[in-house]
């Protein structure tokens, strides 16, 4: 039976509380603009993180903070080094994560059906 919290998702977890202050403190890039760690998966070897990151803004404002975590990766997995307590500090693939605007256009979608119904109802 696999133990109810396995290892990667423990470190995977402080990862993410690490990293949303390391982000925070220390990239002081203006092209960084306002990101949020929403989650982080890590490889059972512990060797690679993927990284996702929502980034408020428009495409262009998310595509040049994903570029600026990409190219702080290396600092930010020294950082890390130093900051946990594992052999092993994953390296880190950041991917921008679009689970947010997803769930706004259902939600949208939702409730235009919604009102349509409502409408339809009316009519009846």
């Amino acid at each position: 039976m696999p133990r109810e919290f396995p290892r990667s998702r423990r470190v995977g977890d402080q990862v993410q509380r690490e990293l949303a202050g390391l982000i925070r403190e220390e990239i002081k890039d203006p092209r960084l603009g306002m990101v949020s760690i929403s989650a982080v998966s890590v490889s059972r070897d512990l060797g690679h993180a993927k990284v996702y990151v929502s980034v408020l803004g428009d495409e262009l404002q998310a595509s040049e903070s994903i570029e600026v975590l990409k190219h702080a990766a290396g600092f930010l997995r020294h950082r890390l080094g130093k900051l946990l307590h594992i052999r092993t500090v994953p390296e880190l693939k950041f991917m921008l994560d679009r689970s947010l605007e997803e769930g706004a256009r259902i939600g949208a979608l939702i409730n235009r059906a919604v009102a349509s119904d409502k409408g339809d109802d009316e009519n009846s």
